[in-house]
């Protein structure tokens, strides 16, 4: 039955074929009387012992095909020879032991994942009977691209950290930029474990990095003749972290200032009044580092005194934790001018002004816009001797108000308000604004011009950093090299 008959790829003899109306088994045998050992390449006829392989080939005449085998195992006849006992080659599988499939089969699937991709790929594979997943065809894909590229030694790198176990175990990723690979997966974060790294590849020219103190060390001394270049990414979003560090150094002049000096226990809701009894406690203890460090104690020892973490000490030294309530995105933000308008004009009615919002475009329940309504409620109907009391915005919340949101409605007036009473933070925010120009347009010329002026602001803290890294700051308005790759790549 075997004669005359072509299914079974090069290098195999059909036996017998079993069908079915889904499926053609195929059962053959190798062609060849010898084979070649892997480690040594000497040949051998001296057969140890058969195994059954499966294969996946081609469909034929509408039915998926396998293909099942007795594969051999030879002795090796080299007695010098270390591997004594080799699984014979062949050629369908071109010569590889492990793979399920034959290579024509493997050939289809690489050509189908290249013009397709993972689910299109997927679903033209199933309709064609071959029975692969997104996953395996992008996987031969990557074998194939690997297989054909020329690995050439890194001039080009990217450097950036990754998580082995997000917030327990950090390592380092080092980026090929040219050639858009990984390199290498580092153990840790260390200065000394990527300065030795880097001082073993003399070829790298360009180093782009962050702005941390470990990788600017490591570079510096591993490799101190290649550019560095600093993150775009990085520098902007430093930039933006300045200035909320500066909105929240200023937020008991922001509360004064906005008339929310006090928090009414009465207008709050439960979650609210848990969340100022905690933030009550926060106080005490900053109020105690505070004191600390106004002595002149290190931060070190402040720490050991109170038993709060230095990172915690350094973050209230730099004016945070001095939010009452958590900085939350509320569905209501776009239409708050509109309630406002309707509240003022005597359209006091949940469901009413429900119906208002959502003919605007608002996608929230009922529910939503009558707990605002009972809010303003309590708020109107609350008699305070001092300054209108009720929840503060948090520093986040005033720092995207005074960006992101400065032209809308709802944000322009405490925008009006800040810029009258506290001229430097909004100064801070215009120097955050052209620093993020000046990195998109890559213009190194104006970054002198802007340090300057900067220097004396409310984000010298930021200036000083990047005066003291400002080679690699130039190299990142120049050079066409980032970090985002190395981030983007990051295996998980």
């Amino acid at each position: 039955m075997s004669r005359g008959i072509s299914l079974a790829p090069c290098g195999l003899t059909v036996e017998r074929i079993e069908s079915d109306p889904n499926k053609l088994l195929i059962l053959a045998r190798s062609t060849a009387k010898t084979a070649v050992c892997p480690t040594c390449s000497g040949e051998s006829d001296l057969v140890h012992s058969r195994y059954q392989r499966s294969l996946a080939d081609l469909p034929s005449q509408g039915r998926a095909v396998e293909i099942r085998l007795w594969t051999r195992r030879f002795r090796c006849s080299r007695t010098e020879c270390r591997q004594k006992i080799f699984t014979e080659r062949l050629a369908a599988t071109e010569d590889r032991p492990y793979v399920r499939c034959t290579a024509r089969l493997d050939n289809i699937v690489h050509h189908l994942g290249l013009a397709l991709g993972g689910w299109p790929g997927q679903s033209l594979a199933k309709r064609l009977l071959i029975p692969v997943s997104r996953h395996t065809l992008l996987r031969v894909v990557r074998r194939g691209a690997a297989r054909h590229t020329t690995i050439e030694k890194p001039r080009i790198t990217g450097v950036d950290d990754w998580a082995w176990r997000r917030g327990h175990r950090y390592g380092t990723i080092i980026y090929d930029l040219e050639q858009h690979r990984i390199i290498d997966l580092l153990p840790d974060r260390e200065a000394a474990t990527l300065k030795q790294w880097l001082a073993e590849r003399p070829t790298i020219t360009v180093i782009a990095r962050d702005r941390g103190a470990g990788y600017i060390q490591a570079a510096t001394e591993g490799r101190p003749e290649a550019t560095q270049v600093a993150d775009r990414w990085h520098l902007m979003e430093n930039a933006s972290a300045a200035f909320l560090s500066a909105v929240q150094q200023s937020m008991q002049v922001l509360r004064s200032v906005l008339g929310t000096g006090g928090v009414d226990p009465k207008q709050l809701s439960g979650a609210e009044r848990r969340q100022h009894d905690r933030w009550l406690r926060r106080e005490k203890e900053n109020t105690v580092i505070l004191a600390l460090a106004k002595q002149g104690v290190a931060i070190k020892e402040i720490a050991r005194r109170t038993g709060r973490s230095r990172k915690l000490v350094r973050h209230v030294l730099r004016g945070g934790r001095t939010d009452v309530f958590r900085s939350r995105t509320n569905s209501l933000e776009p239409f708050a001018a509109q309630l406002e308008t309707a509240w003022t004009d005597g359209c006091q009615n949940g469901a009413a002004l429900w119906r208002q919002v959502t003919a605007a475009g608002f996608t929230g329940g009922l529910r939503v816009v009558t707990e605002w309504a009972t809010r303003q409620r309590k708020r109107a109907n609350t008699e305070c001797d001092g300054p209108p009391s009720g929840p503060a915005p948090s520093a986040r919340r005033i720092a995207r108000m005074m960006t992101s949101e400065r032209e809308q409605a709802a944000s322009a007036r405490i925008v009006a308000t800040i810029k009258r009473a506290l001229p430097d933070l909004v100064t801070a925010r215009d120097l955050m604004d052209r620093f993020h120009k000046l990195i998109q347009h890559r213009k190194p010329a104006d970054l002198e011009t802007w340090i300057s002026e900067a220097t004396s602001s409310l984000l010298a803290s930021f200036i000083s950093g990047i005066v003291s890294d400002q080679a690699a700051v130039q190299a990142a308005l120049k050079e066409p090299w980032s970090n985002g790759k190395p981030r983007g790549g990051t295996p998980g």
